[in-house]
């Protein structure tokens, strides 16, 4: 390896692999590292995710940094443990093999780390050992002896702490001196080659370098005996979710009030500012109303993705998915399927991809096929308009009753994919309950920069589709809701020019279909666009109803407009549609690159479809019954 590749532009950049276990800062370090010089994609013909990034050192060289799956073992027994180990071998095709591994080891939790490091020294490959969350170590009274450590490993060891500016300097400067003079291989025949082997040197070096360890950790005991308890752990766990979906409404009115406020000035503006004519109408009935309808609803989104990085960086949500075990399992479904099905409240996408830490096939199967069922944040503009059109802003006992409402549709949504995956696993995938064993995370303070980096993804990620796939969709809907013109002589007393238009005929022709669940021409036009996005469907009502005569700044007079011109049995009709929502077109591709079959998808869009019609007869009938 070359020594200057910052100077000589033309040699390989030098290449480090950081390898850990899961819940040991590796990605918060690696975050620290790279900062926004990363690229995030998937490994060719699997879905683990590759990270990697660059790193300036202060002597003006560049390293590439890869951040590989999560591994509790060099035996591989998932697709990201395979991976890893491809990847650090050399064997995975498209991939350059790392000059160096550092080795991150979370320091409150040696014991299981440890194992991981002796596998890699067997390897014979350079290596450092990079010893995180020493600060959390200290906190909790734990002392270890790195220089010992070293020593016993026969490696170089730095102490790091991810969440904070400079907790990497020891590792840059371990880094610089690499380059300058590589770390040594270790000789492979030094390291135990079986797991009883491993088991006992990882034991007698933590007897060594941390004796105090064994009398730690009293608090997290403690807090575990109520976090896990099979009553009062459930119970809090209801709450935490409840509080989540309180905050989703109390706290994003401002921040939407002030987008809707935007977007009605920039509509308002190119009314006074341009003539009449289909720019103009291209940009307010189209772009203003279409896009301006679904980007006042980030607020809300990012709301939830604060609260899942929160959970998932404290260490809670492994704790979560224990606690669950045991009920998961009389459905049919894995522990393991917990985090995949949290997952899939941001996105279907990655809660499927998430799937693969499942190593039983018909349990991964099971937990792909109800993942749809959670209630993504692409559902989320759909029901904060309707909520916030059709129920009204009451407080019982101090809570709101938008967010009760809110509340009891994501239970819906939990408690159908609940009775699905029961009936799937009974009639269709029979298969034993597996337990479900994971190591726990320790309790830890959750990091800003990393919470604020995930937060900057999430929104990247959302304005990314608001400008690219919805941006064009909200065009093609305008073209389609404008043309071809009514014909000559037409009045507005005959009704909306929109009518006479592409849309409108697919409208029409799609009610038949609709109208026994009470969705008009309107509604029958925004399910179709709602197929490649969700997210669309607030969008082109917008549009629908801008051309359909409405106020030109619909996109903040959407809910009185709906208010109006919908019965409350239509709205929860809509509601009960959209917990059970087939699923937009990248979450069936991605089911079908999962399963490497056209079978599932198709099932699974059927069986949605089903539920959804159903869902929402029922409840159109029964609210019109009661009189809505």
């Amino acid at each position: 390896m070359s020594n200057s590749s910052g100077a000589n532009p033309s040699l390989p950049m030098p290449c480090i692999a950081l390898v850990g276990n899961p819940n040991c800062g590796k990605t918060a370090l690696f975050n620290l590292l790279t900062g926004a010089r990363q690229h995030v994609a998937n490994y060719a013909g699997v879905t683990v995710e590759r990270k990697v990034g660059l790193v300036h050192l202060r002597n003006g060289q560049t390293v590439s940094v890869v951040d590989l799956p999560g591994a509790y073992s060099l035996t591989a027994a998932t697709p990201d443990e395979q991976v890893t180990l491809e990847v650090i071998e050399g064997r995975r095709a498209g991939e350059d093999t790392p000059d160096a591994i550092v080795a991150v080891v979370d320091a409150t939790n040696l014991r299981m780390n440890l194992r991981l490091v002796l596998e890699l020294k067997r390897l014979g490959r350079p290596l450092l050992v990079a010893v995180n969350m020493a600060d959390v170590a200290r906190t909790q009274g734990l002392q270890l002896d790195l220089p010992r450590l070293a020593t016993e490993l026969g490696l170089p060891v730095v102490e790091t702490v991810a969440i904070q500016n400079n907790g990497h300097a020891q590792l840059l400067a371990q880094l610089e001196q690499h380059l300058a003079q590589p770390w040594p291989s270790p000789p492979a025949s030094t390291a135990p080659a079986n797991s009883a082997d491993l088991q006992r040197e990882v034991r007698r070096i933590l007897a060594l370098v941390a004796p105090l360890a064994p009398t730690l950790g009293r608090f997290q005991y403690r807090l575990d005996a109520v976090v896990m308890h099979p009553v009062w752990g459930l119970v809090l766990l209801a709450a935490v979710l409840f509080l989540i979906f309180q905050a989703v409404f109390s706290w994003a009115n401002w921040p939407m009030d002030a987008i809707k406020g935007a977007m009605a000035a920039v509509g308002n503006s190119v009314l006074a500012h341009m003539d009449a004519g289909p720019l103009r109408s291209l940009l307010v009935d189209g772009v203003v109303a279409g896009v301006g309808g679904v980007l006042v609803f980030m607020p809300q989104i990012l709301i939830l993705f604060f609260f899942i990085l929160l959970l998932e960086d404290s260490g809670y949500l492994p704790r979560a998915a224990f606690l669950l075990d045991n009920l998961m399992g009389k459905v049919g479904l894995s522990g393991r399927a917990f985090i995949p099905l949290l997952s899939s409240f941001a996105c279907a996408i990655p809660g499927i991809m998430a799937t693969r830490t499942i190593a039983n096939w018909k349990d991964r199967l099971a937990t792909i096929m109800v993942a749809p069922l959670m209630t993504c944040s692409a559902r989320l503009p759909v029901y904060a308009l309707l909520i916030g059109a059709f129920v009204p802003e009451r407080r019982l006992g101090g809570l709101s009753l938008r967010g009760l409402t809110l509340f009891g549709l994501y239970v819906g949504g939990v408690v159908s994919a609940m009775a699905v995956a029961w009936i799937f696993k009974r009639v269709w995938m029979k298969n034993g309950y597996q337990p479900l064993m994971l190591e726990l995370p320790p309790y830890r303070r959750p990091s800003l920069r990393n919470l604020a980096q995930g937060l900057w993804e999430r929104a990247h990620i959302f304005l990314r589709r608001v400008g690219g796939i919805i941006f064009a969709l909200m065009v093609v809907l305008w073209f389609l809701s404008t043309y071809p013109a009514p014909p000559v002589g037409w009045d507005a007393a005959q009704g909306p020019a929109i009518q006479h238009s592409f849309a409108g005929m697919l409208g029409h022709a799609l009610q038949w279909l609709f109208a026994p669940i009470g969705f008009n021409w309107q509604i029958s036009i925004a399910l179709v666009p709602g197929m490649a996005a969700r997210e669309v469907v607030v969008g082109a009502l917008g549009t629908v109803y801008a051309l359909s005569g409405a106020d030109a700044s619909v996109a903040e007079a959407l809910s009185p407009v709906i208010a109006q011109g919908w019965s409350l049995a239509t709205a929860y009709s809509l509601l009960a549609w959209f917990v059970f929502a087939p699923q937009c077109l990248s979450t069936l591709a991605v089911v079908r690159r999962e399963t490497n079959s056209w079978r599932y998808p198709l099932l699974m869009a059927a069986y949605l479809f089903v539920m959804a019609y159903a869902a929402a007869f029922a409840t159109y009938r029964v609210t019109l019954w009661l009189g809505g």
